[in-house]
């Protein structure tokens, strides 16, 4: 069964809020198994809604509507149904009785305009509100149906737990269809191209193609991010579609690794601070850092993580190039440099007390400095028992974007070199 998303309301439309129910319809929907090919947003007009309800029909099964539903004169979602059902709005006056009795509970009259709230197309039945004042909707068409509900999150996801999903596993269930779990797994990368992951994947990719494949793997460029692979599954329940996830990200890990080195650096939510306190944890390490650069994202990061005073020592932001000299050690000359850069880890280490030492420098712009261009980053590593290394790159971007890349770059090249058995500095940290 496909089922369309419409979320209604001009202010979406203006970008004055953001559509998360479409966000959390879709993830509940594949959770059930449910296919979600469309999401529309549509402005408060009826014509337009009729349209966009009467296209989500032609091509869906049936349709949730989310918004529009409220007491005010443009909340005309129920008319647009109406007109879309071909059906009059009724007036329920079990509506109207529930609707007062909320209002008189608060010691308030209801206001006149609220009787709007219990208009219901002819041969639809209502979802129970038990948050708000709006009631849901589900309206049949046949074999298809619309459901409406208000687009308050809360209220929304309340309403979909109690109407819509049930009558839509009802609905599947009478048509012999099987429900199953879809399910997504991301992995996040850093190091290489969107247009690079594809290229070495595809032979994969084309395996998955194939009549009845039960996997399917998509990409998502998240700019500061990295580079996101997400794996999509369906399965009979959600311990096979798990057993399918762990194979997939089994496989793609590997083949990443054999092409381009350790890529990945997190599933899901765990961003790049997450990988780099795991990779500390894991050698009993504590981490130091000078940021210049920078300027403290780095450490503002690091400290996110929960825990992170177990290995986080602390950090030397020093923006000056005499801080640099005086309190880091840093011999003077030019502070973009991998000279500057090696100095500035090695000084970190030995100030705050860490086993590992991180340092950033670099030019964000927009003008040069040190004879180096704007875009230009040096990271340093200081480890235990290593000799201390540097490694210079180029990124890409304005100010804001050349500080957060090199934020990104430099916790990513810390986690594939600290401990024993780390890759060099040298290692890929911004590929094309």
């Amino acid at each position: 069964m496909r089922i369309e998303i419409v979320a209604v309301g001009t202010e979406l439309l203006l970008g004055q809020i953001a559509d998360t129910n479409s966000a959390w319809l879709g993830e509940h929907l594949a959770a059930a198994g449910i296919g979600s090919h469309f999401h529309q947003a549509v402005g408060d007009n009826h014509q337009r809604m009729v349209l966009a309800f009467r296209t989500a029909l032609a091509r869906s099964d049936g349709i949730i509507v989310c918004g529009g539903l409220g007491p005010t004169h443009d909340d005309i979602t129920r008319d647009a149904i109406a007109e879309v059902m071909n059906v009059p709005l009724e007036r329920d006056e079990e509506l109207v009785a529930r609707i007062s009795s909320m209002f008189t509970s608060r010691g308030r009259e209801m206001p006149p305009s609220n009787l709007r709230q219990a208009d219901v197309p002819k041969g639809a039945t209502i979802i129970p509100q038990t948050k708000g004042t709006a009631p849901g909707l589900i309206c049949p068409l046949g074999h298809k149906v619309i459901y409406a509900v208000p687009g308050v999150p809360y209220e929304m996801s309340d309403m979909f737990d109690r109407g819509i999903l049930p009558d839509l596993q009802h609905r599947m269930s009478e048509n012999e269809e099987a429900t199953g779990v879809i399910a997504s797994r991301v992995l996040r990368t850093w190091g290489m191209s969107e247009s690079g992951l594809a290229d070495v994947l595809a032979g994969h990719i084309g395996e998955l193609d194939v009549p009845a494949g039960n996997a399917t793997i998509a990409f998502l460029a998240s700019g500061i991010e990295g580079i996101k692979v997400r794996v999509t599954v369906r399965a009979d329940d959600p311990d096979a579609a798990t057993g399918l996830l762990d194979a997939e990200e089994t496989e793609i890990r590997r083949i990443l690794s054999d092409a381009a080195g350790d890529v990945v650096f997190g599933v899901d939510g765990e961003a790049i601070e997450h990988a780099v306190a795991r990779a500390l944890a894991v050698e009993g390490l504590t981490l130091g850092l000078a940021e210049s650069l920078t300027g403290g994202l780095a450490s503002s990061r690091l400290v996110n993580v929960p825990g992170a005073s177990r290995w986080f020592r602390g950090s030397v932001v020093c923006y000056a190039s005499e801080v640099k000299f005086d309190v880091l050690g840093v011999p003077k000359g030019p502070v973009v440099s991998e000279e500057a850069a090696t100095a500035m880890a090695e000084g970190a280490r030995r100030v705050l007390g860490a086993d590992v030492g991180l340092s950033i420098t670099g030019v964000a712009g927009p003008d040069p400095q040190d004879d180096q261009p704007p875009g230009t980053v040096f990271v340093g590593v200081a480890r235990p028992e290593r000799a201390t290394e540097a490694v210079g790159f180029t990124v890409p971007g304005d100010r804001e974007r050349v500080r957060q890349y090199a934020t990104i770059a430099a916790l990513d090249l810390l986690r594939r070199t600290v401990g024993s058995e780390g890759s060099p500095p040298s290692a890929r940290i911004f590929g094309r």
